[in-house]
């Protein structure tokens, strides 16, 4: 039983020594995690040292036989706090970040998180039901009956295990620095590319200000901009009605986290928070894990994230992509067309903040709204004013008949594929496709229902997507995918987005304009070959 009850103490000793080491290394966010989890801004800073540091003495008041008892009733008096502060928080619908171990792991409270507070808490209360004589003798009074062999072996045992631990932690940042590295690098190489002699995306220049030939997007300049309610990074809710009361206009900036575009312009976001606070609020209206969010929110300092579900704000906006923004006027109403790609949202930012005197202009060739009573060719809906989204009036590309861009891609299984080669002497319908697209999400039942339905005479299907080869593969789609991420074959194309498709007939030309939208692709693969 004295083993037992050694090997408890020990246990929770080791609990509470890396809780409050972790804890003290990452001040600011235990700082934080207090504030979440609903104590007083004032009185936030100095528990956030206290605590680490009683965790500490806790620690240390296990290890000696005489205050093994008092440390045991000081980890339970600690642990029942904890499940009291969790259930709470629980209880009111909250999950707020438990920052446990500070850097070390991080997560939001769930009833995990109270069951393990729950299985220490029990061990202490095993080790006080001993009472003050039966918690053994001290734990290095153990280590001095050892041989001079087994100390060394012990000794050996600690080192590689912290050499381990070490190694681990080195891993880990600079897997997380290389893939910061190959976001930027890859969001460079995109950049290269547009600006290539003859690209699709060539860069427009007016007075001296460069701008993306993209299409326009979004409501209305001057309709009532869409309210929203959405969660918070430390489980607090926002509205828009909140982030307007400051009497500030609104820049609401759309983003992804797997969006390598987006991570590559959050070092700027956040130092615009931070410069411009007194005119403007930026708030990033992001989707996906709050940990994944979380980690770049305090990567860059930045503040106003707020997390959508899936995309029901930017389809309420009418944004296709990311990272896009728009401006909301102190009054409610929309005050800008959306602005997409990094250096449309350099320009919307210095018009907002009056570094230009006016919006933005549209280049040279921009895309006109559809005539009313047309269905929109990104949501398919018939907007009644003629205010959805913009649909592109010269594309670039090739044109019907001409023969289709030479592309050689990698499939999900790694190998390079011709895209001439998979047209077999068929016709295909090449799909244009982002995993992380929500028109493409809504769109993807329809399409797996086509693939298994689909008469003899269809057109064959190859999707040409951008995303992971895990979220290819979630999707399930049987038709064969090949990943494009930086979006250059439906450039070659002359798609302009997510989802389009085009139709390439057998002998391998093009045989229809690029269609846009998931009705329009959706019609272009049920009547095949009556396009040609």
């Amino acid at each position: 039983m004295l083993t037992i009850v050694l090997v408890a103490r020990l246990l929770l000793a080791g609990v509470f020594a890396a809780a409050g080491l972790a804890k003290l290394a990452d001040r600011a966010g235990s700082r934080q995690a207090m504030i979440d989890f609903g104590v007083p801004t004032s009185l936030a800073g100095p528990l956030g040292v206290f605590l680490p540091v009683t965790e500490l003495v806790v620690c240390v008041a296990l290890i000696p036989g005489v205050t093994a008892w008092w440390g045991a009733l000081g980890a339970l008096a600690l642990l029942l706090l904890f499940v009291a502060g969790i259930g709470i928080n629980l209880a009111r619908g909250r999950r707020p970040e438990c920052h446990c171990f500070g850097q070390l792991h991080s997560a939001p409270a769930g009833w995990k998180t109270l069951a393990r507070n729950g299985a220490l808490a029990a061990v202490a209360a095993f080790i006080l039901w001993q009472g003050y004589d039966g918690v053994g003798p001290s734990a290095l009074s153990r280590l001095g009956a050892l041989s001079t062999a087994q100390l060394l072996g012990l000794l050996g045992g600690v080192l590689v295990l912290a050499l381990l631990a070490g190694q681990w932690w080195f891993l880990v940042h600079l897997l997380g620095q290389n893939g910061r590295l190959l976001v930027r690098l890859e969001t460079l190489e995109a950049n290269l590319a547009e600006l290539a002699p003859g690209g699709s995306a060539a860069l427009l220049s007016q007075n001296g200000t460069h701008l993306h030939q993209e299409a326009a997007e979004g409501l209305p300049v001057g309709s009532p901009a869409p309210a929203f309610s959405l969660r918070g990074l430390h489980g607090e809710t926002l509205t828009l009605e909140a982030l307007r009361a400051p009497a500030k206009p609104v820049m609401a900036l759309f983003t992804d986290p797997e969006c390598g575009p987006c991570n590559a312009l959050l070092p700027e976001v956040g130092r615009w928070q931070e410069e411009h606070a007194q005119k403007l609020t930026l708030s990033l209206i992001s989707r996906g894990e709050v940990k994944q969010n979380k980690t770049k929110a305090q990567e860059h300092g930045l503040s106003n994230v707020l997390l959508q579900k899936d995309w029901e704000v930017s389809g309420s906006y009418e944004v296709n992509g990311t990272p896009s923004a728009v401006l909301i006027s102190p009054d409610g109403k929309v005050a800008s067309p959306v602005a997409g790609g990094a250096e449309g949202i350099r320009d919307l930012l210095s018009y907002a903040v009056g570094e230009r005197p006016q919006l933005p202009m549209q280049p040279q060739g921009a895309p006109q709204r559809q005539p009313q009573g047309q269905p929109c060719p990104n949501c398919g809906k018939v907007h009644p004013n003629g205010n959805g989204a913009a649909q592109q009036v010269e594309r670039m590309g090739p044109k019907v008949g001409e023969e289709a861009p030479e592309v050689r891609l990698a499939d999900l299984e790694g190998e390079e594929v011709s895209l001439q080669e998979r047209f077999g002497g068929q016709e295909t319908l090449v799909l244009f496709w982002n995993p992380g697209c929500g028109f493409c999400q809504q769109m993807l039942p329809d399409l797996e229902e086509w693939e298994a339905t689909s008469p003899e005479d269809a057109p064959k299907l190859l999707v040409v997507s951008a995303g992971t080869e895990e979220a290819n593969k979630e999707m399930g789609l049987t038709s064969p995918v090949l990943l494009d991420q930086n979006f250059a074959t439906g450039r070659a194309f002359g798609a302009s987005g997510t989802p389009s498709a085009v139709l390439v007939d057998a002998e391998g030309k093009v045989a229809t304009e690029v269609t846009v939208g998931a009705p329009a692709v959706m019609e272009l693969a049920g009547v095949g070959k009556t396009k040609t």
